[in-house]
């Protein structure tokens, strides 16, 4: 095998949106992520209410029956 054809793997923390850190093992140097498994819907069984640029409220003007 050549030596430099794979890039080196090293232990790193990943940090959540919600203060969560957890390690991993990567070939990147650090990751943020949005969201986990500690913050997760499917997992915690709370529902989050995200609005990710008033998308909610867009498709709620765009759909929303007309009065007649």
């Amino acid at each position: 095998m050549q030596k430099s054809l794979h890039p080196q793997v090293q232990e790193v923390i990943v940090v959540c949106g919600c203060g969560a850190t957890f390690k991993t093992v990567s070939t990147v140097k650090e990751f943020h992520t949005e969201i986990c498994s500690q913050c997760h819907p499917f997992f915690t069984g709370r529902q989050k209410y995200v609005d990710a640029g008033g998308r909610i409220d867009r498709f709620r003007k765009r759909y929303q029956k007309k009065e007649k």
